[in-house]
């Protein structure tokens, strides 16, 4: 049995299917830019937060794989944490597939341990998944974008190509020292785009991922309920 059952739409060649996808292992990639400068740009975002530079980059943080969902509301503890946009891979029944979730982290525990606060949120993320043979000839042609609702009034949070992190198959040999196929029932997110305006805490989040060429966009959205903290 897997550690983790997502109910999850696949669409390869024009065709939709329903999927009970098993999951046993989930990784969040940090720290995957391409462009150093934008890695560091997004080092002395969390620094001023008070979070501590990695150890290396990139760095591949493993998380409880019960941690995923797809649902429209997490709950977390406390007023600080927050989503951010990423592409998503996933191996399943010998193919990999492309989506998009959200790394929801608790700031504030961020800034104890930053393998610590992976684990404390829960991990959204859409339904949908692409094929990533159909899409790998146009790959960096992809876009992601995220929102956020505050003070009633919802702005753009994130924005930016996929061109800003590691190609999917460069970060899968990085993680896998040298192999370029993810195991079998695992998903990997792979790194986030700089925040507009500072990274921050969220209480709604919607994010996607756009592919221009064929004319089609992966989008998922929700909303944080908010737990007290009792001491």
């Amino acid at each position: 049995m897997s550690r983790q059952t997502l109910s999850l739409i696949l669409q390869s060649g024009g065709n939709s299917m329903r999927r009970e996808v098993g999951i046993d292992d989930a990784i969040v990639a940090g720290w995957t830019g391409r462009d150093p400068a934008a890695v560091e740009k997004h080092i002395n975002e969390l620094e001023a937060l008070g979070v501590k530079r990695p150890a290396t980059t990139p760095i591949f943080y493993r998380i409880s794989a019960v941690r995923l969902t797809t649902a429209t509301e997490i709950e977390a503890i406390g007023t600080q944490s927050g989503g951010e946009v990423e592409f998503v891979l996933l191996q399943h029944d010998g193919r990999m597939w492309v989506g998009t979730g959200s790394d929801h982290t608790d700031r504030q525990v961020e800034t104890y341990g930053v393998t610590v606060s992976k684990q404390m949120c829960d991990k959204p993320v859409a339904r949908v998944f692409w094929a990533f043979d159909e899409i790998a000839p146009h790959w960096d042609q992809l876009k992601l974008r995220a929102h956020v609702t505050e003070n009633g009034e919802r702005r753009i949070y994130q924005e930016g190509p996929v061109t800003a992190m590691l190609a999917p198959l460069d970060l899968i040999s990085r993680y896998l020292k040298g192999g370029r196929v993810l195991p079998d029932k695992t998903l990997m997110f792979c790194g986030t785009l700089a925040a507009s305006g500072g990274v921050r805490p969220t209480e709604r989040f919607e994010f996607e991922i756009e592919d221009p060429v064929l004319g089609r966009t992966i989008a998922h959205a929700y909303s944080v309920r908010i737990l007290p903290v009792l001491g």
